[in-house]
């Protein structure tokens, strides 16, 4: 088997960072399935993301222009689906990014949305291609 397996985001604050990722995990229809004290596991299509503390943390700060990951892509479903999510972000603790040129930000040919949460996580939602 090849491709994704699973994704693990460290976060200083649970909580806070919940609020935010459940409602779009769960809405990008991804499944609770594990929590503990300490994080919670998301799973869809025999990969999954888990969202963490750690008593390894070095810092509180994510900065997504940094060396490492820069943002995580989501396929989102229809066109219309895709613009139902990024409309409804703001209200959920993410913030639409590139608003001037949404949904092509990525190209002509490329229909997406990006968000990003308080505490930087950027996330693009890619709609599924034209039939």
């Amino acid at each position: 088997m090849r491709g994704l397996h699973h994704v693990e985001i460290w976060v200083p604050d649970l909580d806070e960072a919940s609020r935010s990722w459940h409602w779009l995990l769960t809405r990008l229809g991804l499944q609770l399935t594990g929590e503990w004290p300490d994080g919670q596991t998301w799973e869809a299509g025999g990969a999954y993301v888990t969202i963490t503390t750690s008593p390894n943390l070095t810092s509180a700060d994510h900065d997504r222009r940094r060396a490492g990951v820069n943002h995580l892509a989501f396929w989102g479903g229809t066109r219309a689906e895709v613009d139902a999510i990024v409309s409804d972000s703001d209200a959920h603790g993410w913030r639409q990014l590139y608003q001037a040129r949404y949904p092509y930000a990525g190209g002509p040919d490329h229909y997406a949305g990006w968000v990003e949460n308080d505490q930087g996580f950027k996330v693009e939602i890619v709609a599924d291609p034209p039939a």
